[in-house]
């Protein structure tokens, strides 16, 4: 058995260690994989029944998952990491890359999460996409997704997790762009797939950094290694590591794709950027905690772009009027504070994790519950067309209020426990990032409140031929279990649980005293919260809400509603250098390159020409030519001779 964390030994594992439900483990990725290449290969012979296999493959894996988890619950500390070794993956020179899983307390929560969380958008999505011609093909997406993740998941090492990194870039990108018929669809699957692609760049070279550091890609042996390599070498390996985690989790400065990215399917939305893809960039960094702690700079590069996107986030969020997108600028708003959490190091990285599964909870609950809002309002994603849907739809109004209530840290729900954890942890070790952790709060409370108010609140809006209807129970059942995790989720801290389960992985916590009692903080985090419900209350229930957003607000709100001109930073920066470059490359290779071997022949040519018009083709013509040769050689022979 090992750790991973800095300084441990490389994995011994015994024989039985993969014995019982652990020999499963291969199969907690292989049903999906199964249930993906079935429905995706059998074509239409699979139609009427594919929706049920891809659920019940999602399902399969999380019972295993379950199993897994209650018992390693029941095993010692030091009998808590588990290894696979399914078949020897690559062996070229020096290196060796088994294909191994890893199982220890992170995967086990992660498994959970993707299955658990998984299974009910599965269940979701039989009654979401009944109508859809290529409902099949769409639920063969989910299990590909699904199976990449839990391969990023349970890798041993950073080449597998890799695989899984890119299977679930492949996946995202058909699954955001399902609807291809619509152009903004396609357009944002791209676009989410270009970015994604600048931040595996980060990643891969990273990987290769590490094989040259270390002469293995394998967590072990890099964590076992890592205290004899420079701190540049860590640096470097911490700061490429980040770009691949800005990437997949959408933190500046790679964030542009996300919000682009609600065009597709409601259940997409749920899976990818709630519970799944974007917490990716959170586990590659808690994952790899013993870099991050022989690399201080690169610790402090996380905390920056962590508390940048938490406030990046959060002003996109008040000035969306799409409940979708309001939705994923709280979740780039939400990762912020889980990097925030796995920047702060060891005090930090359990808080990060834990926030990361009440997230995955409450906004699961959320983005579901805006596409049952959707259902019942012909597919309109405007909030200034809602209002007074409390009564129409009951049940979504009820499971949303419990999210609602989660995310802005209403005491006594999960994101309360998860989030306030952080900021304390963030005012204890620097008092300025924490306050712009503590501000995020506030700003969240406002943004949160506002979507409530326009969507269930004020008053009616609704557009003509529109009739609000409660969704079927199959949409209805994940969204009761969603919300009352996103009430209980807190338990997870009771007796430091969550922390002390995690402490072999990432190591103990070293905790800073915080500048103020803890109750303080609570009682300061709860205030600034309902500072920020109370705007939103005057600003909105209070005053009529347009039907059309108005066009004279402020360069705030006008930034807010561009994205804070990410696309615009983006074009500047990246894209018109970019074809600036690849232009005059263009030109060089054509007048430069191609100039410089084409002028050879072009020379060769011209010379043919010039010869070409002394072959006439007539006897006479060349018996003169030889004649005036002859004459030449024997008059330049006489001058020698002379």
């Amino acid at each position: 058995m090992f750790l991973l964390q800095a300084g441990s030994q490389i994995p011994v594992v015994t024989p039985e260690a993969a014995d019982g439900v652990f020999s499963l483990m291969w199969l907690v990725i292989g049903l999906p994989l199964a249930g993906a290449a079935i429905l995706l290969l059998g074509g239409r012979y699979t139609d009427k029944w594919g929706h049920l296999l891809g659920t019940a493959t999602a399902l399969g894996s999380f019972v295993i998952s379950l199993a897994m988890f209650f018992t390693l619950w029941g095993r010692a500390d030091d009998e808590r990491q588990i290894t696979q070794h399914l078949y020897d993956w690559i062996h070229v020179g020096g290196l060796d890359v088994g294909m191994d899983l890893l199982y220890d307390q992170l995967s086990a929560l992660f498994l959970l999460l993707i299955t658990g969380v998984g299974s009910l958008i599965h269940i979701y999505s039989i009654g979401y996409m009944s109508h859809d011609p290529r409902r099949r093909r769409f639920f063969g997406y989910l299990n590909l997704f699904v199976a990449a993740m839990l391969m990023l998941i349970l890798s041993e090492n950073y080449l597998g997790l890799f695989l899984g990194w890119e299977g679930v870039g492949l996946a995202s990108y058909l699954l955001i762009g399902f609807w291809q018929h619509k152009p903004s669809a396609a357009a944002a699957a791209k676009k989410a797939f270009v970015i994604n692609r600048v931040g595996d760049m980060g990643m891969a070279m990273a990987i290769f950094l590490a094989f040259v550091t270390f002469g293995s890609t394998s967590f072990s042996v890099i964590s076992a290694g890592a205290g004899d390599a420079t701190e540049t070498t860590m640096t470097w390996l911490g700061i490429l590591l980040l770009i691949g985690a800005c990437g997949k989790s959408a933190q500046v400065p790679l964030q542009a794709w996300l919000l682009d990215a609600m065009e597709g399917p409601t259940p997409v939305s749920a899976l990818i950027h709630a519970a799944t893809m974007v917490t990716a960039g959170v586990y590659l960094i808690t994952r790899s905690n013993f870099v991050f702690e022989n690399a201080p700079d690169a610790q402090t590069a996380v905390v920056v772009v962590a508390v940048v996107t938490i406030l990046w986030g959060a002003v996109i969020g008040c000035a969306k009027d799409d409940i979708k997108k309001a939705l994923a600028g709280s979740t780039m708003s939400q990762i912020g504070y889980m990097m925030l959490g796995a920047g702060l190091g060891t005090a930090g990285y359990a808080f990060a994790i834990f926030h990361l599964l009440t997230h995955g909870f409450f906004k699961a609950n959320m983005f579901l519950g805006a596409g049952s809002v959707m259902h019942g309002m012909n597919d309109d994603v405007d909030m200034r067309h809602y209002g007074v849907l409390n009564k129409a739809m009951p049940v979504t109004f009820l499971t949303f209020a419990m999210g609602y209530l989660a995310i802005i840290g209403f005491p006594g729900f999960s994101g309360f426990w998860s989030k306030d954890k952080i900021i304390e942890t963030a005012l204890a070790d620097n008092w300025l990032v924490g306050l712009c952790a503590l501000l995020g709060a506030g700003v969240t409370g406002f943004y949160m409140t506002r979507l409530m108010l326009m969507t269930f609140f004020t008053k009616k809006r609704w557009q003509k031929d529109v009739h609000p209807h409660e969704s079927p129970a199959v949409m209805t059942v994940p969204l009761i279990v969603l919300a009352a995790l996103s009430v209980l989720g807190g338990v997870l801290l009771l007796g430091d649980w969550i922390v002390e389960w995690l402490a072999p992985v990432v190591g103990e916590p070293h905790h800073h005293e915080p500048p103020l009692p803890i109750i303080v903080i609570t009682l300061m985090t709860v205030a600034v919260v309902a500072v920020g419900v109370a705007i939103a209350f005057f600003l909105v229930q209070k005053r009529d809400v347009p039907e059309t957003a108005p066009t004279d607000v402020s360069f705030l709100t006008r930034a807010a509603r561009a994205d804070l001109y990410g696309d615009a930073i983006n074009e500047g920066l990246i894209v018109q250098p970019g074809r600036r470059l690849v232009s005059g490359l263009v030109a060089f290779d054509r007048g430069g390159a191609d100039g410089t071997f084409m002028g050879g022949g072009a020379a060769v040519k011209g010379v043919g020409n010039l010869l070409r018009k002394a072959q006439t083709g007539y006897v006479r013509s060349y018996a003169l030519s030889v004649l005036l040769g002859v004459v030449l050689v024997t008059l330049a022979l006489l001058a020698v001779n002379w």
